[in-house]
């Protein structure tokens, strides 16, 4: 009697647990260790990273993908280093919930890879490299990576009667994908090769018996769409010597969803042949991202079916604003009433702004990022004309200008392009 009411219940529970959605979430864009001008955000990102935790447990996630820009530097400060290793422990809630983290173009590959023998003891899958190939392990937990080769991975994981397949794409410069890929020359013949090699794997590792998705960190675009809007404090994807645009026609139909990192503000790339997301940042680093709203995104699963895909709006983190005034008492009233934000305030006067009231600006509000003094003046016909710079423009345009101000003429593409790579700081060889 006690065998047959066992072997009844193993046949409900395995029921459920074919018949049952997968849930992973998806994040990207930590950028622990940044800094907003000379105020730290280690204590934002502490209380958000905290507050991912507690969705991933809230919602049952049965794995967590993190899409790149992990850290803001190749070389973040011990604090970040120490922030991001504690969340990711507690994300993987002891080995039974893999989490996945690819490598950004604001992080160093071999870094983000480096602790990978101790990672993957507790669960913590790394890839650094667009052809990482990560060796089949399985821990006590019973979860396990079952099948792996040169950018792609199959975990078996506990609570799951069927596989979970990552194509993982970490980002790299064009030099670096042309030299692990064997591209010659040609931007479509490296989207072409892209688009093989993802192909590949998927024919041999994605059919309908698991879950196919692909994590990464390129700038993917719906062929004949313009180019999305980058933060402006973002290290350009596509520079020279930098990685291009991918198109989303070359995902492989096999594949069921697309988490991307890069992108700080939530957007879709494109829905076919699967929804191609960006999550965004966690919080708002830069001013270009003022007033957004931040997300997690959950996507349920299940082998051969479309995904459901749910935005978890954060809570945690200090919005950004731009604000402009016109009279100085009417900006203290407003600062004195909004003090838990960063502000990047814009004072517009017929006269320099004054000391004094520079100095009573920042006295009123501990979040002040700058003061842009917006001077006007009266020319000969009695007609506005603003001499100030305009610093809510991203850094190519005050260039443009600047370079159209002393040269009398704009600057040509090579010179942009050189300016981009400066701005880059990217030393990836």
């Amino acid at each position: 009697m006690a065998e047959n009411q066992r072997s009844m219940g193993d046949r409900i529970g395995s029921y459920f647990l074919n018949n049952s959605k997968m849930k992973f979430l998806h994040t990207s864009d930590w950028h622990l260790g940044k800094r907003l001008e000379d105020f730290s955000r280690l204590e934002e990102q502490q209380a958000v990273l905290q507050e991912i935790c507690e969705i991933a447990d809230r919602e049952n996630v049965d794995a967590v993908v993190i899409c790149g820009d992990l850290f803001d530097t190749y070389n973040p400060p011990t604090e970040a280093v120490d922030l991001f290793y504690k969340t990711l422990k507690k994300l993987a809630n002891n080995g039974k919930r893999p989490v996945i983290a690819i490598a950004g173009n604001h992080d160093s590959a071999d870094r983000i890879e480096s602790p990978d023998p101790l990672a993957r003891e507790c669960g913590i899958i790394f890839a650094g490299f667009p052809h990482t190939h990560i060796a089949p392990f399985e821990l006590e937990s019973r979860l396990k990576i079952s099948h792996s080769a040169a950018g792609f991975i199959e975990l078996q994981i506990p609570s799951l009667a069927y596989p979970f397949r990552i194509i993982t794409t970490p980002y790299a410069n064009e030099l670096r994908l042309k030299t692990f890929l064997g591209v010659e020359e040609s931007e479509e013949e490296l989207r072409l090769v892209l688009q093989k090699h993802w192909a590949d794997l998927a024919q041999k590792y994605c059919d309908k018996k698991g879950v196919n998705i692909m994590a990464s960190h390129l700038l993917f675009i719906r062929k004949g769409d313009e180019l999305p809007e980058e933060s402006e404090d973002e290290k350009p994807i596509l520079y020279v010597g930098g990685a291009q645009a991918i198109y989303t026609e070359n995902i492989p139909p096999a594949i069921q969803y697309v988490a991307l990192g890069h992108l700080h503000r939530k957007q879709t790339a494109g829905t076919v042949p699967c929804p191609v997301v960006y999550t965004g940042s966690p919080l708002a680093y830069s001013f270009s991202e003022a007033n957004q709203d931040k997300y997690v995104i959950i996507v349920e699963a299940e082998p051969g079916e479309k995904v459901v895909i749910s935005e978890i709006l954060l809570k945690s983190g200090k919005k950004l604003v731009r604000k402009r005034f016109d009279e100085i008492d009417a900006a203290l009233e407003w600062l004195n009433q909004n003090p838990d934000i960063f502000i990047e305030l814009t004072m517009v006067s017929e006269t320099y702004l004054a000391t004094n009231d520079r100095k009573l600006l920042l006295g009123a509000h501990k979040g002040i990022i700058s003061i842009i003094p917006e001077m006007r003046k009266l020319d000969q016909k009695n007609d506005l004309d603003s001499s100030a710079i305009d610093l809510s423009k991203n850094m190519e345009d005050l260039f443009t200008d600047f370079f159209k101000y002393k040269k009398g003429q704009l600057p040509n593409e090579r010179m942009l392009n050189l300016f981009k790579e400066v701005i880059s700081q990217e030393d990836v060889p």
